[in-house]
């Protein structure tokens, strides 16, 4: 039995939004839910809870220390559970709370697009202009971009630099050189650091995650992170904020209605898949890299004018159509071939021309995506 087994009718029966979200006729494999059941040792952590009528409220560090444990096994990094980090109800409620706190509301962030979504929507709901430095055709971050921006080259001098670290949809992994630069850049102008690093456990060897955290000579920076991305957890709404020490006790004042909105059984779930879900991962990671590969294959032999560059991070597929000479890939491919896809400009306007495809998931949907697309032009 494999991670990503679930068959299609047993997987049209879910009611949560990629399921639901369009006709019963189109293939979904878009937003980023996996179509699997959860790690073994998360469902026997959540039954054991249900069935004792254990869902009260949220108590102590359990997450933070699971967290924790997990960075310095894995990414070879240690931070305090205790003084340098908060419990937040998601990653992206998170960021908006950590600007409000330790910024100043209508102060400009830099982003780098194309980037998730939802950067420029909770952006735009918590009143921050937004300052675009677009990731290089490689998918990598513009240091020399950075630069001009972080010093206002642009007219406008940034608060803060949100980095999506492993980065979506691109699934690149910065370097530790890059995020040297990039703190250092950072130091040099005052511009804090938010680093969105929901896909740290989703980098594929010989690629390894650095925490911005971890990187030389970084101040004033944060980390939001959740395990809710690598172990489908999205449903179960838990996260964590992890400060730099020079701003870990202004991130500890994090007022009530941030802090209490978290959920228990979010916390349960997360702990027992940062514990003991881990050979959970690295059987969904193995079949991660394998769809990559099958993605590569099948559209080099349906849709070879489709660029496709695997990423090395995340179960996302960037996908460069603008060679197909459609006006709206995305919409082609789901009015003619019945298939949803991210469309390319909800993650910026460099992103015309492109799709997301979601990779988590079967062969067969898979190939069936691609079938359908090909069908589509």
């Amino acid at each position: 039995m494999t991670v990503f087994d679930l068959p299609l009718d047993e997987l049209r029966r879910r009611t949560s939004l990629k399921w639901t979200a369009f006709p019963p006729d189109v293939l979904p494999v878009w937003v980023a839910e996996m179509d699997c059941r959860p790690a073994p040792q998360v469902i026997e952590a959540l039954t054991h809870a249900i069935v004792g009528g254990d869902t009260g409220y949220p108590v102590g560090r359990p997450y933070e220390h699971a967290l924790a444990e997990y960075a310095a096994e894995v990414w070879d990094w240690e931070f305090d559970p205790v003084a340098h980090a908060i419990q937040v109800p998601d990653v992206m409620q998170g960021i908006v709370s950590v600007l409000d706190l330790l910024g100043t509301r209508g102060a400009p962030v830099v982003i780098n697009p194309p980037v998730y979504p939802q950067f420029f929507k909770y952006l735009a709901w918590g009143e921050r202009p937004i300052i675009e430095v677009p990731l290089t055709e490689a998918g990598r971050l513009d240091l020399e971009g950075l630069e001009k921006a972080f010093a206002g080259e642009s007219g406008q001098k940034p608060e803060a630099f949100l980095l999506c670290n492993p980065h979506n949809p691109h699934g690149t992994v910065p370097t530790r050189e890059e995020l040297t630069t990039v703190a250092r850049l950072a130091a040099e102008h005052g511009v804090r650091i938010i680093s969105d690093e929901i896909h740290a456990p989703l980098v594929s060897a010989p690629a390894k995650h650095t925490p911005i955290l971890s990187v030389e000579g970084v101040r004033d920076a944060v980390i939001i992170i959740s395990a809710s991305k690598a172990w489908n957890l999205a449903g179960l709404k838990s996260a964590l904020a992890i400060g730099s020490p020079d701003v870990a006790d202004r991130l500890l004042t994090m007022p009530d209605e941030v802090t209490h909105s978290v959920s228990y059984l979010g916390i349960v779930s997360h702990v027992a898949a940062l514990r003991e879900g881990r050979a959970w991962l690295a059987e969904a990671l193995g079949e991660i890299e394998a769809n990559r590969a099958l993605l590569s294959s099948l559209l080099a032999e349906q849709l070879p004018e489709v660029r496709y560059q695997p990423g090395e991070a995340t179960y996302l597929a960037w996908l460069d159509c603008r060679a197909l000479g459609l006006a709206d890939p995305g919409k082609t491919f789901l009015d003619k071939g019945r298939v949803a896809l991210n469309n390319g400009p909800t993650f910026g306007s460099v992103g015309a021309g492109h799709v997301r495809m979601n990779l988590a998931t079967s062969p067969e949907i898979i190939a069936e995506a691609v079938r359908r697309m090909a069908a589509s032009v």
